[in-house]
This record gives structure tokens, sequence and C-alpha cells, in this order.
């Protein structure tokens, strides 16, 4: 009934509408090109500056200047080591400032010159040179990296530093008007050579160089505060930026040009924004350009910022460290055992006679007695007031483990007091070092039970000790800078290692291990500008954990590195090893495995609970953690509280009649699980499948990005000796040149995925008749794997024309209707020999052969996408040695400009950038927009080698297994967890794959498409500006919803038509046109 009345409407549109139908089309083409260009320009809007209505002539004050203004922007102090680099940054601040004056002249002086010069020179040399008679703004340069930041004679150095910058400025002042100076600290994290007091292992480097760039900054701002240049002129002023410029040439997370481009926008954020009370820029996934507003048009000065605010924005946070930081103990059953114990656990915490802790600044308890918001305190370690380890005062002021155990026993000893490092006297058994890792924890060990054996104050042999390990927190910091040193199993190796020293050594001691803290809700305390965080400092001290992205996979590996540290320190202490006899026993103490940030009434992170850097701890989290501690020693093992909500109120527990012990495993009949079973031997490398929908679209596909798994009909494969399988299943030299091409990781189809893993085993799940796969040994059944052993990147246009060849050729494949998935790994025969012919193996050249690959597929090639994999991080690849001739000889023959090169040589430190210029060349090209223009066709880059992880064994060594005899190729086992890595990434939105691999091998490793997302991920499907609309299963008849598609189109021509001539009839009669804005160009 309803499909009747829908049709005489339909006829009666159809006639009605033919009359007007050429007239809409016309309108709405027009219409749709201005709106698309308006969208266009729409689309740049974050990242440009609308020009804002300004005086019709130019500021005559320093202090209103506006970036309209500035006619020439000089440079001074740029870095002779890092001129480059630097000019590249100086380049996209200027690009900025061309928004508003496109004839901006630029000019950064000694560019020539090999030796370096003083500030003084180049600001005489330009007090010269220079020819603009208009407003000039010029970038001072400060550098810190000359300066070493432990040594005795910092302060003066300091200040030579700062009468150096004044007298430039006093030159400046003199001979340049109408100029607004800003001074930037700029920093590489370099030390220089003979600052040998950094090569100190008891040395935090981090902060002392975090430090030394605070103390710069600082005595530059008491400088110019105190100078009457910004005062006096209207004509002339210097602004110091709030925070320093620190460009890590090697930085792991972020590439070469976003680093620059975030360091371009600091400068530029900094040139509009307060001078005092200012943030810094925070890294981002997207780059946001601050624009000057109708507020605050101006660049900005002294003069002209609000009065400044400083330590009034975070007094009353410091206020609260003036409060009571007392317990009070409401134990009433203090008294000790009635004779000494003689086990661990059968001890009453009025047994206790000796304190003792090894750790980092945690322990150290750097920054915790600071009483205002001075960041430099931070390097000031508070002993007296550490949590664990502190003895200053007593209970009623300040609650440490030790003045709680003082109410028990008051002749207690071992407790630190005051200020000062480890050797201090007053240090006492506190032997934790700012800045340790788990490395350290021996030598901590040996130094301890040395002290303790020689103090005449400690019966060594009689008296019952309480020992607190706390460390991992620099690991994890450190952990992406090197994930096999710093991997889990190592850390907890070193830890094994310290703990095993007091086991044999130490009688009659209780250690609480405390679990590795959660770290990365610390992260909440700088993403709130409001709170003057000093990111840029903390970004030094631990840039694992800040420097990622939200959402980023480098903060998925962070987090999971977090929780393995924990999880193996859990299997350390279960393992039972250390309950071998009733005088010695480690218990776990895991109140830090889960971290609440404690939140103001706002919803803002309470800062009061850290030091003035927004990273170590204040007092009065200290207080919460002694707490905590305490009340984990009296709860039984295996019911311990394991979360620490810091606005949460802890009340002490006290010993009971019933429980008057420390809790330890024995007392609180716990049994351990010990150590995993040991797996059944590998007899294959399969996997396990469960994915449950593996069915293909309704129809074929017409577009990659709606293409599910089922839907793809053949496997292809381009590359080099990887992807030739050379000697995948080798026992031995002989056999490492075969081409088990079977076993390829990519298009190997030998057996079934139970046995071996490969991405074609895999697809053959969801399709069992796919073509394509290569088998077997040798070039007998090569399939479609064109890959030749030694190839390089100028090779793979011939392999692409050989494949497509071959493709069109074949019966068995319709070429022009059967989906193609093709996979391109090559780049390492490149990378390896680089170094013997840079000319013609140069980034640009390997992006140029992989464009004309692509240009070829993308032309030729018809329903494909292309899995493009980034060259690996080769550097991993060092560390891979077994004691054989194939792995001590071959390997370096096979790449001998990555592995020959020392490890701090420049030859290896060049072939490491040319590895990630290789792999920022692919993406950008691949992601360019070049391959978009066709429905069926798309590439993606599939990025699990970006940042390799070198798999380990149980003993915490590169594990050799996954690589072929000559240590360089992959054995079956490496192609199997390539194969995984490689399907997983294809099931990861683009700019959410991840970047590494695990080398985990685990047999349910498989993701399954999902029924939210069943397709293969392409940049268009993983936007969500383009939504897919799933092929449903349920569906109303394709005859209805075409009737009623076709009724909708009708009816919204009609109504698009009336409206557009209402419109048109309109303008005409008020003579009047809609101006369209077009984006010409795009500056940064």
């Amino acid at each position: 009934m309803a499909t009747g009345s829908a049709l005489p409407i339909l006829a009666a549109l159809v006639v009605s509408c033919t009359q007007f139908t050429d007239a809409v089309n016309k309108d709405v083409k027009n219409h749709e090109l201005s709106r698309d260009k308006l969208d266009t320009t729409q689309s740049y809007m974050p990242i440009l500056c609308s020009p804002l209505p300004g005086p019709l002539s130019r500021s005559s004050s320093v202090h209103a200047l506006r970036p309209t203004d500035i006619s020439a922007v000089y440079t001074l102090g740029i870095p002779l080591s890092h001129r480059d680099k630097a000019s590249r940054v100086i380049n996209r601040l200027v690009e900025l400032l061309s928004m508003f004056n496109p004839e901006l002249f630029t000019q950064q002086v000694d560019q020539t010159s090999l030796q370096p010069r003083s500030l003084v020179e180049e600001a005489e040399e330009l007090s010269l040179s220079h020819q603009v008679t208009g407003w000039k703004l010029v970038l001072l340069f400060v550098s810190a990296d000359p300066l070493c930041a432990c040594s005795q004679h910092i302060a003066a150095d300091v200040e030579a530093v700062v009468q150096e910058v004044e007298a430039a400025l006093q030159i400046l002042q003199n001979t340049l008007h109408q100029t607004l100076v800003h001074v930037a600290v700029w920093s590489t994290y370099q030390q220089k050579d003979n600052c040998g007091c950094m090569r100190n292992k008891s040395i935090n480097q981090r902060l002392h160089k975090a430090t030394l760039l605070k103390k710069l900054q600082d005595s530059l701002i008491h400088a110019l505060a105190n100078s009457k240049r910004h005062v006096k002129s209207e004509v002339f002023t210097a602004v110091l930026q709030p925070g320093p410029v620190i460009f890590e040439p090697n930085s792991y997370y972020e590439k070469t040009w976003s680093d620059l481009n975030q360091l371009a926008v600091q400068l530029w954020t900094n040139l509009l924004q307060p001078v005092t009370g200012q943030t810094e820029v925070m890294d981002n996934n997207i780059i946001t350009i601050p624009c000057p507003t109708q507020e605050r048009p101006f660049l900005r000065t002294h003069m002209n910022s609000p009065a400044a605010r400083g330590e009034a924005v975070h007094s009353e946070a410091f206020a609260l460290t003036e409060l009571d930081m007392g317990t009070e103990i409401p134990c009433t059953e203090r008294s000790p055992s009635p004779t000494v114990p003689t086990s661990v656990h059968e001890l009453r915490p009025a047994d206790i006679k000796v304190v003792a802790a090894v750790g980092d600044s945690l322990t150290a308890a750097n920054g915790v007695g600071a009483k205002k918001d001075n960041l430099l305190l931070v390097i000031n370690e508070y002993r007296g007031l550490s949590w664990s380890i502190g003895g200053d005062e007593n209970i009623t002021t300040v609650t440490t483990l030790p003045n709680i155990l003082k109410e028990f026993n008051p002749s207690l000893t071992g407790f630190s007091e005051g200020v000062g490092n480890q050797n201090s006297q007053k240090a006492f058994l506190n032997q934790a070092v700012a800045g340790a890792t788990s490395s350290d924890m021996v030598q901590q060990v040996r130094v301890l039970v040395d002290k303790m054996k020689s103090d005449s104050g400690i019966d060594f042999k009689n008296d019952w000790k309480v020992i607190t390990m706390f460390i991992g927190g620099n690991d994890i910091c450190d952990f992406c800078t090197d994930s096999v040193l710093l991997s889990p199993r190592n850390v907890v190796r070193h830890i094994r290692q310290a703990l095993d020293i007091l086991h044999s050594e130490v009688p009659r001691a209780i250690v609480n291990l405390i679990e590795l803290l959660n770290i990365v809700p610390l992260r909440d305390l700088h993403r709130d500008n409001t709170l003057g965080c000093p990111t840029w400092f903390v970004r030094l001290i631990c840039p694992c954990i800040l420097k990622p992205n939200d959402g980023s996979s480098e903060l998925r590996r962070a987090t999971d590195f977090n929780r393995a540290y924990q999880h193996a320190m859990r299997e350390l202490i279960d393992s039972g090893r250390y309950d071998t006899h009733n005088n010695f026993t480690v218990v776990l103490q895991p109140f830090f495995r889960e971290v609440f940030l404690p939140m103001l009434e706002d919803g803002r992170p309470d800062r009061s609970y850290f030091s003035p850097d927004c990273f170590h701890l204040s007092q009065k989290a200290h207080t919460l953690m002694a707490r905590a501690l305490w009340n984990n020693m009296l709860e039984p093992v295996g019911n311990k509280t394991f979360t620490q909500d810091f606005t949460a109120a802890t009340d002490l527990r006290c010993p009971s009649e019933a429980n008057p012990f420390i809790r330890t495993a024995i007392n609180s009949n716990y049994t351990f699980p010990g150590p995993p079973p040991t797996p059944a031997p590998v007899t294959n490398w399969g996997s396990d499948f469960s994915c449950v929908d593996t069915s293909p679209s309704n129809s074929v596909p017409t577009s990659a990005h709606r293409l599910r798994p089922a839907d793809i009909q053949v496997v292809a494969a381009l590359g080099d000796s990887i992807t030739a399988g050379f000697g995948a299943k080798a026992k031995n030299l002989l056999q490492l040149k075969n081409e088990y091409r079977g076993v390829s990781w990519s298009v190997g189809g030998d057996k079934t995925l139970e046995t071996v893993t490969t991405l074609p085993n895999i697809l053959r799940k969801f399709n069992p008749k796919i073509k394509g796969v290569s088998k077997g040994q040798g070039k007998r059944q090569t399939g479609f794997n064109m890959a030749v052993s030694g190839a390089k990147i100028s090779g793979i246009p011939g392999q692409v024309r050989r494949l497509i060849d071959t493709i069109k050729n074949d019966t068995a494949v319709d070429f022009q209707n059967d989906w193609k998935l093709v996979t391109l790994f090559i780049g390492g025969n490149d990378l390896c020999q680089y170094c013997n012919d840079r000319a013609s193996l140069s980034p640009q050249n390997y992006s140029l052969h992989l464009m004309i690959s692509l240009d070829m597929l993308y032309k030729e090639l018809p329903r494909t996408i292309v899995n493009v994999l980034e060259i690996l991080q080769i550097e991993g690849l060092r560390r891979i040695k077994r004691d054989s001739l194939g792995c001590s000889v071959l390997q370096k023959y096979v790449c001998p400009c990555f592995l020959l090169p020392g490890e701090d040589s420049l030859e290896l430190a060049e072939v490491k950038r040319i590895n990630r210029e290789l792999q920022i060349e692919t993406e950008n090209l691949v992601y360019g927009g070049r391959y978009d223009g066709k429905e069926d066709f798309a590439v993606v880059v599939q990025p699990f080698f970006k940042n390799v992880i070198v798999p380990l064994n149980a003993e915490g060594s590169p594990d050799t297994t996954y690589f072929s005899e000559d240590c360089f190729h992959f054995s079956e086992r490496g192609h199997a967890d390539m194969a995984l890595a490689l399907w997983n990434n294809m099931l990861e939105p683009v700019g959410k794959k991840l970047t590494y691999n695990n080398f985990t091998n685990a047999r349910d490793n498989i993701k399954c498409p999902t029924q939210e997302h069943p397709y293969i991920f392409t940049k268009m499907n993983s936007s969500p500006h383009h939504p897919i609309i799933c092929d449903c299963k349920d569906k109303v008849p394709v005859w209805l919803a075409a009737t009623l598609a076709v009724i909708a189109l009708l009816i919204g021509w009609a109504v698009t038509w009336l409206l557009l001539s209402c419109r048109a009839r309109s303008k005409r009669s008020k003579g009047m046109m809609t101006p369209t804005v077009e984006m010409k160009s795009v500056l940064f």
C-alpha cells in the first residue's frame, strides 16, 4: 500500500522537476564550488591568524608593538654546533611573523664563521650592518651547553654569562632604535667534554642539568628586572622568554620536523604571552598556533604584561606545607616481644632496632622540604623528612616510618636527618642516590651492608632490621632510550642481585620492596596550564613519560612497561626465593600499584602534594606514603592495599593481640604460586585463531576503504632477503643461503596457521582460496613473492613490473576484479651499505624510487591495498650476539655501515640519523595525498618496525632464537612474530598503530575485525571525518531503498532550487555579492 502511493508521487515529481533541473544543477554547482573554497579556508584556520584591525600608523612605543609593526628579525647567539637546526627553527618562526608582514626582512648574524664568537662580538657586528629603519625584533639566544652543571664554580660561570648578555644588550640599545629584544636560553642537553663530574654515577645528571637551566633563567630574569631599559625607554626593551628552548637531536618520540615545529611555536607563543606566569608549549598531536587578540594585540614586554603573579598563583598550595605533618598513633600495645625473636615471622614493631633504605630521589627526599615555590630547592635532599627512613623531630610534627617506629622503640637507629646527600654524616643508613636506577642497587646495598657492619651502635648479627628498597622510577623515565637495558627482566634482575646480597649477608632483616608506582597519572599535572608546573623541567627529568602524546602508541608502550615492571617485581617475590630461613624475608608492599592523583574541589590536580617541579613529592605526600607503608606492613600478604588515593583519609593500623607481628608470607599463611610451569617444548611457530566473523562483504566492494579480510583474493610481496625468507629455517651455515619462501612472514603459504604463522595463513581463515602465496624452498613455487635477496630500493620498480606482468598472465586471477594485498618491505640493504655510497643511497633517492614503484602500482594495478613497511630500526641488531662463527663474522659483513662503527662514533650517529630519515621519507610520501585519487586503491604505512624492541630471553639477554645463523636475518620464529605484528597493524587505525613489536610469540595474539569496524584500516576510513557505513546483513529491500533515495533526492533538489532562486532574486535586487575566501598557500 505504501509502495502504491509512493509511485504516483514519484511520477508527478519527475514530471514537475524536468523543467528546472538544469537551472538547479547550475546553481548547486556554483554554490558547492564556493562552499568548497570556504571549507578549504576554514580547515586552515587553526594554524593561521586572522589580521586584527589596527591603527593607521605604526606604533611609537615598544610596549604597544604589534606583529604587523615588525619590519626585520635579527638573530644572535645561534650555537655553532647546531647552527643548521637552530636556523630551521628561526625560519619557521619567521614564517609565522610573515602572516602579518609578508615583506619581513631577516638576518642571522655570523652564519659563515667556523669559530665561535661571543654575544658582544655579534652585537657589535649587527650594530654596524643593520639597515632597516623600522621596528626590529632581535632574538638573542644564550647557550647553556658550555656550562658544567655540577661545577663548583657554577654560580660564577652563570654570572659571567649574564654579564655577557647585559653587555650585548647595552650595545644594541646604544646603536639600534625601535628594537624589541627577546632573550632565550638555548640547550641541546649536551655537556662539554671537560665536565667530568657529570660522568659520576652518584650525580643525578638530568636533575643537575635542569637545575642549571633554571639558575640561568632566574639570573637573567633578575638582571633584566633590575635593568632600567624596559622602564624608561619607549624605543628599546629586552624580555626573557619564560622557558628555555631545549632541542634534543636524537629525540626518541618526535621526528625532527615535528620537534622543530614545536620549538618554533614555543618561541612564537612566548612572544605573545605574558612574561611572567607563563607556561611552555606542550606536545600535542595537532600543533596549535596562538594568535594576538583584540584584548592582547601586542608583542609582550614587561610593561604591557599583566601584573606579575609568580608565586602568588601557587602560594596557596605551598602554604599547606606549613601545616602540621604529624600523625597521632592510636596504638596502645607497643611493647616488644618478651625475648628477642629468632624468627622474622614473629617480629613485633618494637623489636626493630635498625632502619635502612636504598633507592632514588624519592627516598633521598629531593625537594620535600621546599617551603616556597622555588624550583632550585628541588636539588636539595631533605633526608630527615624521607617517608621510609627520615628521622627529623618526632611523630607529632613529621610523619615517617622511623618516627612511627620510635613510638614503639625510642632507641631506634639508622634513620637519616637534616639535608644532604648520601655521603653526609647525618644520612647514616639512607643510602639512596638521586637519579639512581635499578642497576645501582647492588652498589648501594654493598655500601649499606658495610656501614651496618662497621657502626659501633649496631649489633649486626643480633639487631633486627627493616630495610626499605624503592627503585624503578628513573628506569621507567628512561626506558624508551634503551628498551633492552631497561627491560622489565633486566630491571628486576638488578633488583634480584641486590636482594640476593642482603639475603646472604644480612641476618635478622625484613626487607620492604616497594612496588613501582604507576607513574603515568602524573602527566595530568602538566595538562593544566593554570597550575604553573615547569613542564620543560620535568621533560628533562622524565622524558619517556612526559613526551608522548595522549593516545599515542608510545604512551601505551610506557604504560605497558610500567605494568611489566610491577608484574616482574611480584613474580620475583612470589617465587619464594627469600624465604629459605627464619631470620630473613622480603615482603612486597604494593600500595603504589594504582595511584589516584589528588584533586581540588574545582577538579584540578592538587599541586600541594608535589614539590616545586610537579614531579617529586612534597612533605604532604611523604606523610601519606609513610602511613601507607606502615599499614601495608601490618596487612597480611595476599590481602594488602594496592592503591594510593592521596585525598582519602589514611588512619594508622595497629598491631592487635591476635596479630601482633609485622606481616610476612609465612605468618599470613600465604601460599607462594612459585615460578610458572616450564612450558612444553615448542614444536612449531603456529598461532591460534579465535575470530568469529570471517565472512566477506555481501557484494564485492568497489572501495579499498570498505574491504574486509575475506574480500582479499590475491597476496603479493616485494622486497629483499627478509621477504625471500633467506635462512629462515637454517640450522647451520650451509643452509643459511637457502630461501625458505614458504614461511616468509608477508607472503608464505606453507602448511596452515596452526603450525606456520604468516599473513596469508591468517587470511586463509577468512578466504581459504587465497592466491599468490609462495611455498617451500627456492624459486619453484614463488607465487607472487617477487622479493630478491640483496635488493635495494632501486630494484623495486623492476620487481613491481614483474609483479604486474605475472598477475596479468595468471589465468587464475581476475586482474580487474580480484582484490589484491601487496606488502612492500625494503631498505635494509640501502642502510647497511649507506656509508659506501652516500649519494645514490640518500634518503632523497630512496623516496624517489619508492615513489616510482608506488606510482606504477597506483596506475596499473586495480583493486589493491599496499602495505608499506617502514624500514626497521637496525640499531637493535647491534645487540644480537651469539658465540658462533656466523654471528661473530657474518653479521658485520652483512651490515657493515651499522654494525662496524664504534658505539659513540660519528659514523654510527650518521647512519642512525639516516635510518630515521628513511622512515620519515616513507611516511611523507605515502600520506602526502599522492595516492588518494582512486577509490579502489590505498597505500598504508604499517609502522610496527619503527621502534624495535629487541626480544629478550628469561635471563634478560637478547633472544637469538628469533634470528638465523648470521644473527641478522630472521628465523622462522622471527617471521611468525613479524606476520602477527603486520596483521595487527592492519587492524589498527592510521595514527594509532603500534610503532613497536614486543616479540612475544604468543599463540593467541591475533586481533580480530570488530562489528564496529570490520574493514582493513586505511587513512580514509581511520578518520572520524570520513565515517564508513557498515554493509550490514540486515537490510531493507534494495528496490525500496533505491525508490526512497530517488524520492528524497528529487525533493531535496526542489527545495534547494527554491531556496537558491529566492536568494538569487534577493541579491540581484540589492545589487550585492557574497565574497568567497580562497586559500592561496599555507605558510607553516
